[in-house]
């Protein structure tokens, strides 16, 4: 195909914006804005005549050939709103493009034309088909300029007249190239979408403080497919891990081992609320399916619903008559409410899950989420799992006891208030495995759990250390792998550890451990691991080392603590053990910690009577060490062949 002349092409500028009518890209300060074909030809229409109006029969007969099928009105509609998310403009308060009710639309900001050398030109229409291919909506957010608006010309009158006709022929056929993929959709791109990863979605509000919002919502859609059985969605705490990657979207499925990626924006004005999301076919790069929703903030919890169905109905996944019930019955929240709720959501899923600081924050928006909407049962939800995470990682902060009591009360009136609450299970199987000892029960809890929400990570993750402490080897390794599946980051990787240890395989814990330390060299997990695992095969002085710089990455945590004054009491060195153990019993005296870690130093310096005596008192007070830590712990071995000993494990039922 021929070159066209050197000629004069032109940036067109507003704002931080241009478009280059060269290669057809629009760039923000610089940095080039991607964006699908369909709004950037629209965009190029409106900038040619800006400040005029551009009917949408004048759109249809220049963007959407006539004898192409295609619903115009919902793919101009699609267009002008990606449009808007990609410059931060809004239909209400327009600043860049307007809508004339049922006539079309007009660019209202000024816009500067740019005369630019062109040294070297490029086969025509060439560059707008690789735009075209390579494009996916980003968003941006511009203030005014206050260039002077002068008229632009045509992307095709501003070729050399000689090559006119031919580039509108070129330009027409590569767009319908484009085009027939994304109409044929149905047929072709989605037969291959069986697995999902929803990339954090972007916050276009203007707002670095409304960023709990986007991350918040995204966690809900997660939530929302991962009970499509047909469906496999990676969790939440691995897309995290892509919120500002670079990354391709080819690359980002390859790694996550999915054929589909969500993307998309949200955008939050007052108390409205509008999402634009949009279905890549991952390997081939290939646009699916893209909408924007928008509704009051109390009627969110439909909003999120239709795009979870919308995105279902686009891959032809099964959905169950329950599901769809699900969908299509999703009530109005309180909008204050959905958002302590949101922000209860990002503390302890977005920050730490283990941070006591961030477990408080959490419990604090639950409840007033609870307040302002009594009948929030993922509210409920919410509130019961932070009650667990607090008794097992609030360092004492609050009692068992008075955990699991408001725990238990708290799901019970979530699955009051909806039965089909898949969390409310996973938090109901905790308490059944940590404070009722009640592993029949867990067991069901975890299924349920699992029937109700196939690609809910944290019941797969639960349900794997549960099948390993039940001694049930070849299920615990089945699950794990699933968990993996669903969250290949470092969540899974401390899962794997955790079934090793329940399992008491300190070989294949000791050779993970070594792998993870390769990536992680200063995790105290990892360090304690390696402990653990020499401690089980005899090598103390290495157990010492491990547990000495766990220790010291931990922070000084106190059962760190435990496990090197009995790795001291093992190896000889009583002294130090001695030492240890005074701190460690002044501490449990103040509440401060489990009687059990105590019980471990006695059980090192041979001392069975007193051991025996503070694990029972463990057992009295539920500790978490009873149900976690009690048939695996290399720290309790000298006591196994006691009979006082093989009675507990009886009573609690690990025998």
């Amino acid at each position: 195909m021929a070159s066209a002349p050197q000629t004069t092409s032109s940036l067109l500028r507003f704002d931080l914006f241009e478009l280059d009518t060269r290669t057809v890209e629009l760039r923000k300060g610089g940095v080039k804005v991607r964006l699908q074909g369909q709004p950037l030809l629209v965009l190029a229409a409106l900038m040619e005549r800006a400040g005029e109006l551009v009917t949408r029969e004048e759109l249809r007969e220049q963007i959407w050939p006539a004898d192409t099928f295609v619903d115009f009105d919902h793919s101009v509609h699609n267009a002008i709103a990606r449009l808007r998310d990609a410059l931060g403009d809004s239909a209400e308060n327009p600043r860049y493009i307007e809508t004339l009710p049922r006539r079309g639309y007009r660019f209202i900001a000024p816009v500067e034309r740019v005369p630019v050398p062109q040294t070297q030109a490029s086969p025509q229409g060439v560059q707008l088909s690789e735009q075209v291919e390579r494009a996916a909506p980003i968003v941006g957010r511009s203030t005014q300029s206050e260039n002077k608006v002068e008229q632009s010309p045509g992307l095709l009158r501003k070729l050399h007249p000689a090559a006119t006709l031919t580039a509108a022929i070129v330009l027409i056929a590569l767009f319908m190239l484009w085009l027939v993929p994304s109409i044929s959709h149905r047929t072709r791109a989605t037969g291959g979408i069986r697995s999902i990863a929803v990339l954090p979605l972007d916050n276009l509000s203007g707002d670095r403080a409304q960023d709990y919002f986007a991350d918040a919502m995204t966690d809900e859609l997660i939530t929302d497919l991962a009970k499509v059985a047909a469906l496999r969605v990676t969790s939440r705490t691995t897309v995290r891990l892509y919120k500002h990657t670079n990354k391709t979207l080819p690359e980002i499925a390859r790694e996550l081992n999915v054929d589909g990626i969500v993307e998309g924006s949200v955008m939050r004005s007052g108390q409205r609320v509008r999402i634009t999301a949009q279905l890549i076919h991952a390997p081939a790069d290939q646009h699916v399916w893209a909408e924007t929703y928008e509704r009051d903030l109390g009627d969110v919890l439909r909003l999120q619903s239709d795009v979870a169905q919308a995105i279902t109905e686009q891959v032809r996944a099964q959905v169950t008559p329950e599901l769809k019930e699900q969908f299509s019955g999703t009530r109005p929240v309180d909008p204050e409410a959905y958002e302590a709720y949101l922000k209860g959501r990002y503390y302890i899923y977005n920050q730490s899950f283990t941070d006591p600081v961030s477990l408080n924050q959490a419990k604090a928006n639950f409840e007033e989420a609870i307040r302002r909407d009594p009948n929030f049962s993922s509210a409920y939800s919410g509130l019961a799992e932070t009650y667990v995470c607090l008794v097992l990682f609030g360092k004492g902060q609050i009692a068992a006891a008075d955990g699991y009591r408001s725990a238990r009360n708290l799901v019970q009136r979530a699955l009051q208030l909806d039965p089909n609450n898949g969390e409310a299970y996973d938090a109901l199987g905790a308490l059944n495995w940590h404070a009722d000892f009640d592993w029949s029960a867990a067991e069901q809890s975890f299924d349920r759990s699992i029937a109700l929400a196939p690609s809910y990570s944290c019941a797969h993750e639960d349900r794997a250390i549960f099948m390993a402490l039940m001694g049930r080897r070849d299920q615990a390794l089945m699950e794990l792998e699933k968990s993996k599946l669903l969250d290949p980051g470092p969540i899974s990787d401390g899962v794997a550890s955790a079934v090793y240890l329940q399992l008491r395989d300190w070989a294949h814990l000791l050779e993970w451990s070594r792998t993870r330390l390769a990536s992680d060299p200063n995790s105290s997990d990892v360090h304690s691991d390696l402990g653990t695992a020499y401690e089980g095969i005899g090598k103390l002085p290495e157990a010492i080392a491990e547990y000495q710089k766990a220790i010291e990455l931990s922070d000084g945590d106190l059962n760190l603590v435990a496990s090197l004054a009995h790795a001291y009491a093992a190896n000889g060195n009583r002294t130090e053990a001695e030492k240890i153990l005074r701190n460690i019993e002044e501490k449990s005296k103040a509440g401060k910690a489990s009687p059990y870690l105590a019980a471990t130093v006695y059980a090192g310096l041979g001392q069975k009577d007193k051991a025996m005596q503070l694990i029972e008192k463990a057992y009295s007070e539920k500790s978490l060490d009873v149900g976690w830590a009690l048939k695996f712990d290399v720290r309790t071995d000298t006591l196994r062949t006691d009979p006082r000993f093989q009675s507990l494990l009886e009573r609690v039922g690990l025998d």
